[in-house]
């Protein structure tokens, strides 16, 4: 931010004297990133149309000043069914008591139709990682996660393995100079892409704010399990696909919407706790009804969430693509931290959100990932209406990221890679592969809603250095 002086501010219509002082005070703590000319834009609109900034976390408190303080939003206090609806558990041997507490606890919400744990399933914030839950005519923000639109894209390239024998180098180097990971920062080159012209940037007030972070960090990735690597994947004969059953080259990444999708979950579950009144241990899975306009504000935002990570991907795989002097055969990539209108197996619309969970109606095609030194699964769903259509989003940790610290030393981590023949560049002991279940045993207990189209091995990993 420049230096906002109260002279400007009178210039666009703030005369009085608390409200200058309160418009400089909130603008030096939230504003920092703003240009003098972007932050008296906004202030001008607000100024103009205070009554629609009354919502936002942040101008709703120069937008009270302006008209005053509104009446206290309506709200809705809600009773929890007595005992939870029965949901459907795949691979129940290994899923901890606490993710079943978590998804016993969203069954007991009035609005709940149907659910089910998927195998990588584990205690999450709200809804269990692996939960996927049916509402009616609701959407839960804290169901859909923080990370809206978290996905995964593969690029299948018609290469043989030796390809890593001849370009590791290159290969490398393309990771560390076309990824970023982290919270702060972004690429070298400005990434471009019809995204960042949503007009729903300019439609809720709120994301304006947020428009140039999402410039800065188009193109790059999260932290934690976020990774971009490049390995091999051998397809299934007859597959899908109508590829060749053979050993191709392969690049597949995973992350979501940065800053910007954390942004809209944040906003958008304060204000359904708000105006959605549960129980103390269940204010967090408060939703918002989908005939308000709160509750199709929240879709745009969070539609315009899964488009961004998926012009993420676009542009990593492109980027890195581009750089190596390849192009792909096909792309086949997937959201989960999502919610998707459709109908359940008995006809009845539904809103089915998957929290760390794949969908997998028929024929849909998805990718399933293990860890950094194990096998990435190319699937085709199977529809199946009990699993809500859904599969695991991947092998699910056995560990908390703090456990995984503790029980992995770094030299310990570079044996296991050794043996596996894999190349990391960052990464962290919290990500170590025995951190996760296993793989193979989570394509089991979901073979009845998944085919297997491939089988992915990384050799390349790049993920955030924690």
């Amino acid at each position: 931010m420049g230096n906002l002086k109260t002279k400007d501010l009178s210039k666009i219509g703030y005369t009085d004297n608390q409200l200058r002082s309160l418009v400089i005070n909130i603008a030096s703590k939230h504003f920092k990133h703003h240009t003098n000319g972007q932050l008296l834009s906004l202030l001008t609109d607000i100024l103009q149309r205070p009554e629609q900034y009354l919502n936002d976390v942040v101008a709703c408190k120069i937008a009270e000043k302006i008209i005053g303080k509104p009446e206290e939003a309506a709200f809705t206090v809600h009773e929890l069914r007595q005992q939870p609806q029965p949901y459907k558990t795949y691979g129940a041997r290994n899923i901890e008591a606490a993710a079943h507490t978590q998804m016993e606890l969203a069954m007991q919400l009035p609005v709940s139709l149907q659910g089910t744990l998927m195998p990588d399933a584990h205690m999450g914030f709200g809804l269990p990682i692996g939960g996927v839950l049916a509402t009616d005519n609701a959407v839960i923000p804290y169901a859909v996660g923080m990370d809206i639109g978290c996905r995964m894209a593969l690029s299948i390239v018609d290469e043989s393995e030796s390809f890593f024998n001849r370009y590791a180098y290159q290969v490398k180097q393309a990771l560390k100079n076309h990824t970023h990971f982290g919270m702060e920062g972004g690429l070298d080159v400005r990434q471009e892409h019809e995204v960042l012209d949503s007009p729903v940037f300019r439609e809720l007030p709120f994301l304006r704010p947020l428009h140039g972070k999402a410039v800065r960090q188009l193109g790059t990735s999260g932290n934690g399990n976020h990774f971009v690597e490049f390995g091999t994947i051998e397809l299934a004969a007859d597959n899908t696909l109508g590829l060749p059953a053979k050993k191709y080259v392969a690049l597949l990444s995973h992350s979501g919407s940065r800053g910007l999708g954390a942004a809209i979950a944040k906003h958008y579950t304060q204000l359904a706790m708000n105006t959605c009144k549960l129980p103390r241990h269940a204010q967090p899975l408060a939703w918002l009804d989908m005939d308000t306009e709160a509750g199709q504000e929240y879709w745009l935002a969070m539609t315009l969430a899964g488009d961004y990570a998926r012009a993420c991907h676009e542009r990593i795989h492109a980027n890195l693509l581009k750089a190596l002097g390849l192009k792909p055969l096909t792309v086949i990539e997937n959201h989960h931290n999502f919610a998707w209108k459709d109908k359940l197996a008995d006809g009845r619309e539904a809103i089915i959100h998957r929290k760390g969970a794949t969908p997998a109606h028929a024929g849909e095609m998805g990718i399933i990932p293990g860890s950094m030194t194990t096998p990435a699964y190319l699937v085709a769903g199977k529809g199946i209406g009990d699993a809500l259509y859904s599969a695991s989003h991947g092998a699910g940790r056995a560990m908390s990221r703090q456990k995984a610290k503790n029980s992995m030393t770094v030299s310990g981590l570079k044996k296991l890679l050794a043996n596996a023949d894999v190349t990391l560049i960052g990464g962290s002991v919290e990500e170590n592969p025995q951190a996760y279940k296993n793989i193979d045993k989570v394509m089991e207990a979901q073979h009845a809603l998944v085919d297997v189209q491939g089988r992915f091995m990384p050799k390349l990993v790049r993920m955030s250095k924690e």
